[in-house]
């Protein structure tokens, strides 16, 4: 953007015209182009503590070369928050913790993630006074491991994985024994605990503020806090809202087959009581070279990237736009931004390494009328949502044995 173009014209100046001898060098008032009590609405407040950055994130418009021609898409670019869009769920999980008693003063907070929610729990001790543990395994990256280790928390590395459960198993059972020897420690449960969905609700609401109508939200699903937390406010506000999950391939949330998963951040080796399966009107599979190619084309182009979800998302809502109806507003939510990812999505010899480059996604996904009907292994989709855990046990799954 050329910014003397938006400048009134009574305060333009030339960067080119020469100053007259007989000019003045001193500078002159000019009149304000706004008045105080709009300068003081634009401008951001003092804070107090570092909870006060988080939240009041921008949106911006995905378009062209990202998109076909005349079809984009809005992202809610969550990265804005010092942490990622984890902040919210860990601030709000601890204050109504210590409100109800079950966070004393000075307690430890202890909980396993693979980084996001880490960075939002050690922004958390530092505002409200807790020490913090992170349990994690060898997939995070080095980078947040030093900024989790800058920010005072201490970081407990599994160094196995669950025959079963693969790592996020192996760091929920170190997250018990942790809590076993600590009684007075308490961890937040980010599955399971209702206060996580809770905390996305601010987050809708400045989405009906900053565009005033939402016809198809695209999130992805980890934990289930965001989609759950984002989609059922909105869906208050616009009833006939289409919410569109997007998991991982090898994932088993949606009841797919657990396979090795490379990214992270997205998709489980569990299943999440978060998740709000009622919500979803679909549900896409991502594989890992997808989302590289999105991530990168969407930094290169926009400006505005991210890691594995962001990617996914992107992805998917690339072809919602291409698909749906050109006045349907779409919003896909951006949960952090690319400097975690630096290391991995953007380096070109990790991504050679694991196969992740030359693999240019399909126009558009492949089907699935039923998350048990096959074993998926690219971009593919499902209309059909079911908690896996609320029906029979599907074994025909193809080359998966019972």
């Amino acid at each position: 953007m050329n910014h003397l173009a938006s400048t009134s014209p009574s305060t333009q100046v030339s960067l080119t015209s020469p100053v007259s001898p007989s000019t003045p060098t001193t500078s002159t008032p000019t009149a304000p182009t706004a008045p105080p009590a709009q300068l003081l609405a634009d401008a951001k407040h003092p804070l107090h503590t570092p909870a006060g950055l988080v939240g009041g994130t921008p949106v911006l418009w995905i378009g062209e070369p990202f998109t076909s021609a005349g079809r984009g898409f809005w992202a809610k670019l969550e990265g804005h928050n010092p942490g990622g869009i984890k902040d919210r769920a860990a601030l709000h999980m601890v204050r109504a913790a210590r409100e109800r008693g079950r966070l004393l003063p000075g307690g430890r907070i202890v909980e396993s993630t693979s980084g996001t929610l880490g960075l939002g729990l050690a922004l958390a001790g530092a505002t409200y006074g807790h020490p913090v543990t992170v349990v994690t395994d060898p997939g995070m990256e080095p980078l947040m491991t030093g900024l989790l280790t800058a920010y005072g928390a201490e970081v407990d590395l599994v160094t196995a994985p669950h025959p079963e459960g693969g790592w996020q198993e192996a760091r929920r059972r170190r997250v018990g024994e942790l809590l076993a020897a600590r009684p007075d420690a308490w961890c937040p449960q980010q599955y399971d605990n209702p206060d996580n969905v809770a905390a996305y609700a601010p987050l809708a609401r400045e989405l009906v503020a900053q565009l005033g109508r939402v016809d198809t939200l695209v999130a992805s699903v980890g934990t289930g806090g965001h989609s759950a937390g984002v989609g059922a406010v909105l869906r208050g506000y616009f009833p006939g809202l289409r919410i569109v999950g997007v998991d991982t391939t090898g994932s088993t949330i949606f009841g797919q087959p657990a396979a090795d998963r490379l990214m992270r951040g997205l998709g489980s080796s569990i299943h999440p009581r978060n998740v709000a399966y009622d919500l979803f009107d679909e549900v896409h599979w991502v594989a890992a070279p997808e989302a590289v190619w999105a991530a990168r084309r969407l930094a290169r182009h926009h400006y505005a990237t991210g890691g594995w979800s962001v990617g996914a998302v992107a992805l998917v809502a690339r072809w919602l736009a291409r698909t749906l109806p050109p006045e349907d507003r779409i919003v896909a939510v951006f949960p952090d931004g690319p400097q975690r990812y630096v290391g991995t999505v953007f380096d070109d010899g990790y991504c050679r390494g694991h196969g992740l480059l030359g693999h240019l996604p399909a126009d558009a996904p492949d089907e699935i009328a039923d998350s048990g009907e096959r074993a998926v292994t690219r971009w593919t989709r499902c209309t059909r949502v079911t908690d896996p855990l609320a029906r029979p046990a599907r074994h025909h799954l193809a080359g998966v044995p019972r």
